[in-house]
C-alpha cells in the first residue's frame, strides 16, 4: 500500500521552508545591525565619548584624551594626585583642568596643568631630567673661549697650555661624530702655532658654518687675520687686507639666511614678527621664535580661531618691550620666558648665552646666577641640572639632546679648564 502523506505533514514541511529563509534574513539583518553599531561605538569611543549608566539609562559622555610621553619612558602619570597610567599611553578624561604630574625614580618630576577638552587629544610631552647627572670630561689638555657654529653642532675652540706645543693651537669638536673606540677624540686641530700664535686667536664663524676667521692681536691696534677652512689649515690664507670684504661677504650670507627663514609666511605674519620683534634665535624645528620685543603692543591673531589641541599654558598677546618671550608660528602661541634678557658677555649671540635653544626645539637653556636650567619653551618646568663651577657660560646642547656641554676647571684656578658633558639620559 502506498504512503499517502497527511495534510499535517505536508503544511509542517510548507511552514519549515518559509520559516528558514525568513530566519536567514534576520539573521542577516541582525548581523548588519551589530556591525553598524559596532563601528558607531568605535567611533564615538575614538573621539572620547564613553557610555554612562545612570539612573536607569543609557547615555553618552563626551570625554577627550591625554597622550602622554616622557623622555625615558615608563613613568608613572599623575592626574590630581592620583596615579592613572604610565607614559606612552592614552588616558580619557572628561572636559576640564587637570593637574599632571609624571615621576620617574632618579629624575626630577614634572608638572603642569592641562585643559582637556572634548573630542580632542591633549598632548603632553615631559623631557625628565636626572637629579644626579654624570660628568665627564671630553678634552684634556686646556681649552679657551669655545665657539659654536650657526649649525650648533661644532664647536672650535684655542689650545695654548699643552706640553707639547706641536698640539697649541685651534682645533674643533664635531659632537655629530659618534668615536669608534671609546678613548677616540672628536676634537680636530685646524692649525697650530707654525704660521702664527694661533693659540691666541679670537675665532668667529662663517653664517655657513664652512669656514673660521682667526684674528691675532699682536699689538695694540695691530691684529693679523686668516679664514680657516674646518680641515687642517697647511697654508692659512692671510685676510688681513681683504678683511672688509669677506665681513661684508659673510653678512649677505646671513641676510639670505633670515629672509630663507622668512620665506612663505604670510603678510600678516610677516608684518607681525618685522614690528615687533628682535630675534634672538629660531628652534632647529624652525617653528619657534625665541625674541626680544621691540615695543610694547598687542599681537594680532594669525590663526583665528585658535587651533583645537594646542599648548594649554596661558599666552601673553600684550608684549612689553625688551621682555623676552618665545612665539610659536605653527599655534600661533606667544609665551613669555623672561622680564628681560641678563647681562651677556657678547652682544652678538653666537653663542647664545644667557638663554638658547635645546636641540629637541621644545626647551631652551637658561644660564643665569652660576648655575645651568633647563625649562620648556612656555617658561613651564624649569629645572636646575647644574650648580657647579664652570667659565664664562659657556654652555652647549649636544645635538642628539644626550647631554650638555660646559667649559670648567672643577672650581680648580691651577689647572686650565676643559670641556666637560653633562649627562642627561
Amino acid at each position: 500500500m502506498a504512503y499517502t502523506p497527511s495534510l499535517s505533514n505536508c503544511n509542517s514541511t510548507k511552514l519549515s521552508g518559509i520559516i528558514r529563509p525568513v530566519k536567514k534574513t534576520i539573521l542577516y539583518i541582525a548581523t548588519f545591525l551589530f556591525l553598524i553599531i559596532t563601528t558607531i561605538v568605535v567611533v564615538l569611543y575614538g573621539k572620547g565619548y564613553n557610555f554612562s549608566f545612570g539612573n536607569g539609562k543609557i547615555g553618552l559622555l563626551g570625554t577627550g584624551l591625554l597622550a602622554a610621553t616622557s623622555q625615558p619612558d615608563g613613568a608613572g602619570i599623575y592626574i590630581n594626585s592620583h596615579l592613572t597610567s604610565a607614559t606612552n599611553n592614552t588616558v580619557s578624561l572628561s572636559p576640564g583642568e587637570y593637574a599632571i604630574k609624571i615621576v620617574k625614580s632618579g629624575y626630577f618630576p614634572w608638572e603642569k596643568k592641562i585643559k582637556i577638552e572634548k573630542e580632542v587629544v591633549s598632548t603632553v610631552y615631559a623631557l625628565l631630567l636626572p637629579t644626579a647627572p654624570k660628568l665627564d670630561n671630553i678634552t684634556d689638555i686646556g681649552v679657551s673661549d669655545p665657539v659654536l657654529d650657526p649649525t650648533r653642532t661644532k664647536i672650535a675652540y684655542t689650545v695654548s697650555s699643552s706640553e707639547d706645543p706641536r698640539k697649541n693651537g685651534i682645533y674643533i669638536l664635531d659632537m655629530s661624530l659618534r668615536p669608534i673606540l671609546t678613548l677616540q677624540s672628536s676634537s680636530t686641530q685646524i692649525a697650530d702655532n707654525t704660521i702664527d700664535n694661533f693659540s691666541k686667536s679670537e675665532l668667529s664663524w662663517s653664517p655657513d658654518a664652512k669656514e673660521l676667521v682667526a684674528t691675532i692681536a699682536a699689538l695694540p691696534n695691530i691684529a693679523s687675520t686668516y679664514l680657516l677652512k674646518t680641515s687642517f689649515n697647511e697654508n692659512p690664507q692671510d685676510v688681513t687686507a681683504t678683511l672688509e670684504a669677506v665681513n661684508a661677504s659673510w653678512s649677505q650670507q646671513k641676510a639670505n639666511q633670515d629672509k630663507s627663514q622668512l620665506f612663505g609666511f604670510k603678510a600678516k605674519l610677516l608684518s607681525l614678527i618685522r614690528q615687533n620683534f628682535k630675534i634672538l634665535s629660531w628652534s632647529e624645528d624652525e617653528t619657534k621664535i625665541l625674541y626680544t620685543a621691540t615695543q610694547s603692543a598687542n599681537l594680532p591673531l594669525i590663526i583665528n580661531p585658535p587651533l583645537i589641541g594646542a599648548n594649554s599654558t596661558p599666552e601673553q598677546r600684550t608684549i612689553s618691550k625688551g621682555t623676552v618671550y618665545v612665539y610659536d608660528i605653527k599655534e600661533d602661541k606667544n609665551f613669555k620666558t623672561l622680564d628681560s634678557m641678563p647681562p651677556h658677555k657678547s652682544q652678538d649671540f653666537i653663542n647664545e648665552f644667557p638663554l638658547t635653544w635645546f636641540t629637541d626645539s621644545k626647551h631652551l637653556i637658561y644660564v643665569n646666577d652660576k648655575k645651568i636650567s633647563i625649562m620648556e619653551y612656555d617658561g613651564q618646568n624649569k629645572t636646575t641640572i647644574y650648580a657647579g663651577p664652570f667659565i664664562d657660560d659657556y654652555v652647549f646642547a649636544w645635538p642628539d639632546g644626550s647631554k650638555i656641554l660646559i667649559l670648567t676647571d672643577l672650581g680648580n684656578p691651577n689647572i686650565s679648564p676643559n670641556l666637560y658633558t653633562i649627562g642627561l639620559k
